[in-house]
């Protein structure tokens, strides 16, 4: 293993590293939470990241998108964030997917191939068909809930979707995986209630508000799952 991550052999042993070396993993959504994930992956020695999202950088990214600066508004949010890993690890192998993940463009991407799921898109419709495959596949998923609203990084906690509470989208998410046969799935959740309703001058409702904190907690703590559970760090929990 390099110097560069001589460090991260010192808590994992160089058998471990070797073996996140080989690690293929995807992540579906490089926004808020994505872009943390996909940071903490690439720091961490993870050898082959695969991006999926459909979506440009724009100007309201900033405050909480690692990935997102002003001299990159406008690229695909893939893009940027496949400079940002060779930036960081020029030897990672990074495959770029801009699309959305639905029933009709699944067949472009066999997530058989994966060592690690991770979905950090916000839709419900691509969550719950990301959750199903991985689920069907027997490939180790993790998902993020609702990050936006919130500030308190405090609160976040991983575990079983069917162990949430507070959080809207996780008991939307529980009805429909069971209705789906989705037996178990791994998410990061929080258990702070939201503070979205703000209304602009005209009264009407505004966008959902997003600060730094929680999605870039909620993104690392899915990174050390990954990596940890990999490296089968996570059964000495």
């Amino acid at each position: 293993m390099s110097e560069q991550f001589s460090r991260s052999e010192l808590i994992y042993g160089a058998e471990a590293m070797e073996k996140l070396r080989r690690s293929r993993v995807i992540v579906f959504g490089v926004g808020g939470v994505g872009g943390y994930v996909v940071e903490g992956l690439a720091r961490s020695g993870i050898g082959n990241i695969d991006l999926v999202d459909s979506d440009r950088i724009v100007l309201s990214n900033l405050n909480r998108q690692i990935i997102s600066l002003h001299d990159n508004i406008g690229e695909y949010k893939t893009d940027a964030a496949e400079k940002r890993i060779h930036g960081i690890n020029p030897e990672c192998t990074v495959n770029t997917y801009h699309m959305f993940y639905l029933p009709e463009t699944a067949g472009e991407i066999d997530l058989s191939g994966y060592d690690y799921i991770i979905d950090a898109v916000d839709t419900v419709k691509a969550k719950l068909f990301i959750a199903e495959n991985a689920y069907k596949l027997g490939v180790p998923v993790i998902s993020s809930m609702g990050a936006g609203g919130k500030i308190h990084p405090q609160l976040l906690e991983v575990t079983d979707i069917y162990k949430t509470s507070v959080c809207p989208l996780a008991r939307v998410m529980r009805y429909e995986l069971r209705k789906l046969g989705v037996k178990k799935l791994k998410v990061v959740y929080s258990r702070e209630s939201a503070v979205w309703d703000r209304t602009n001058d005209t009264g009407e409702k505004k966008v959902i508000g997003s600060a730094v904190f929680v999605p870039a907690a909620a993104g690392m703590i899915i990174a050390s799952e990954v990596v940890n559970d990999i490296c089968g760090m996570n059964k000495q929990k």
